[in-house]
């Protein structure tokens, strides 16, 4: 096992400390706090957390616990490994990317289009739009752009195909899941 060196290292460590930072937030809520959340989340989650429903507590931990998986995919993205391992990480860094990026990209053209006045939301949702425009849209892209770079780096000696798999699979899924609205 060799560690890398140079600027994919600091884009694995970059993607590491995204995903610690953005687990936070779901441990918190999962826990009973709704610090932050009630000015930069929808409504409905926030009653969702502090009616302290079973289901959506759980889906707080498992996101939280995704967040830090996508952190030691960060972390693995700094090391060679064996070829096995090397390809996993480059088929997960691509889909986390394209999936990251296309999350954070709705809800930044999702906010573009409210604030120029081409869709409507309710007027108490307005500010919740700002929040998804200028926080959460942007903070999924940028981990998305930090994986992105973490795996370009990575795959060099490890093969393109499989973080190509990974994006096309993820962003199949995503369209798959907006398609029918569930995502």
């Amino acid at each position: 096992m060799s560690i890398k060196s140079g600027t994919g290292t600091r884009w694995g460590y970059a993607v590491a400390v995204w995903g610690v930072l953005f687990a936070i937030p779901s441990f918190l809520w999962a826990m009973g706090s709704t610090f932050g959340a009630r000015s930069t989340v929808a409504p409905e989650l926030v009653r969702l957390a502090q009616d302290r429903v079973p289901w959506f507590l759980a889906v707080l931990w498992v996101t939280g616990f995704l967040k830090l998986a996508g952190a030691a995919i960060g972390l693995g993205l700094t090391r060679l490994r064996g070829r096995l391992a090397g390809r996993s990480l480059a088929f997960c860094g691509g889909g986390a990317a394209v999936l990251l990026v296309w999350h954070g990209g709705l809800f930044v053209v999702h906010g573009l289009l409210v604030e120029t006045g081409a869709a409507a939301v309710d007027p108490d949702l307005a500010g919740l739009t700002r929040w998804y425009l200028y926080l959460w849209g942007p903070w999924f892209i940028a981990g998305g752009l930090a994986f992105a770079a973490a795996t370009a780096a990575h795959v060099r000696p490890v093969g393109r195909r499989f973080a190509a798999t990974g994006a096309l699979g993820a962003l199949l899924i995503s369209l798959a899941s907006t398609a029918t609205g569930l995502g």
